[in-house]
C-alpha cells in the first residue's frame, strides 16, 4: 500500500479490538518513530501499552478506552511545534495504516497515567490513539476544492490532485479550516485560518498536498 492508497483507506477510528499490535510491528513503528523523529526534531513516543492513558468515563463512552496503544506526540516547545507534529504524526498514521493498523487523533487524555517521557522544556501536543479497529471508520463530509483553494484562475492537474488529498485530512472537528493558494509563479502556500488545534491540522494538510501534488512547498 502507498502513502497515497493509505489516505484514501484511512478515517479515524475509536473503538477497538482487545487485540495486541504482534512484536514485528511493533519493531517497525519503533523503527518508523526514530526516523521521524530525526527528520522533524521530535519526540514522539509510542508505547505498546497505553495503561490508563484513556481509562477515565468521557473516553470509555467514546469508545477510546478500548485502545491498546498510544503515540504520544512531544517536542521541544516552539513556534512551529504544532505544525511538526501534524505533519510528520501524520507521517506515521498513514505507515500505521499501511501496516493494517487504525488511529484516532485525540487531544485529550488522563495525563496522570501517561506513560511517556516529558523533558522540562518539551510539552505534549496531542495523542493518537492505536489499535485494530472495529470498523474501518466511515467517511466525513468534506467541503469543495473551490471552498479551500484561492490565486491563479488556470490551476495544473499537479495542484488539483494536491487539494483532493489536501481535502481527506484529518482535521480537528473536521473544520477543514485552511486554504490552499496558488501563487502565479506556480508556488503554494497554505494557510490556516484558526480554530482548536490549527496549526496541528495545517501539518497535516501540508503531509497530504505534497502527497497528492508529489512535491513539497
Amino acid at each position: 500500500m502507498t502513502e497515497k492508497e493509505a489516505i484514501f483507506q484511512r478515517h479515524s477510528v475509536r473503538n477497538y479490538t482487545d487485540k495486541a499490535i504482534e512484536p514485528e510491528k511493533v519493531s517497525q513503528i519503533e523503527e518508523k518513530v526514530a526516523q521521524l523523529n530525526a527528520e522533524g526534531n521530535l519526540h514522539l513516543q509510542f508505547v505498546a501499552d497505553a495503561g490508563g492513558t484513556y481509562n477515565k468515563l468521557i473516553y470509555k463512552a467514546t469508545g477510546l478506552a478500548s485502545a491498546p496503544s498510544i503515540i504520544a506526540c512531544v517536542g521541544k516547545d516552539a513556534d512551529d511545534l504544532d505544525e511538526r507534529v501534524g505533519y510528520y504524526g501524520e507521517k506515521l498514521v498513514l505507515f500505521l495504516q499501511q501496516l493494517g493498523l487504525n488511529t484516532c487523533w485525540t487531544g485529550t487524555y488522563n495525563k496522570k497515567q501517561f506513560p511517556i517521557s516529558v523533558g522540562e522544556d518539551e510539552r505534549v501536543v496531542l495523542v493518537i490513539a492505536v489499535g485494530y479497529g472495529q470498523t474501518q471508520g466511515k467517511t466525513r463530509k468534506s467541503k469543495s476544492a473551490e471552498q479551500v483553494t484561492a490565486g491563479k484562475a488556470q490551476k495544473p492537474d499537479w495542484f488539483n490532485s494536491g487539494v483532493e488529498l489536501a481535502l481527506l485530512a484529518p482535521t480537528a472537528l473536521n473544520q477543514q479550516k485552511f486554504t490552499i493558494k496558488l501563487n502565479d509563479d506556480d508556488s503554494v502556500e497554505i494557510v490556516e485560518n484558526g480554530g482548536i488545534l490549527s496549526k496541528v491540522d495545517l501539518g497535516i494538510v501540508k503531509c497530504h498536498f505534497e502527497i497528492g501534488a508529489e512535491r513539497t512547498i
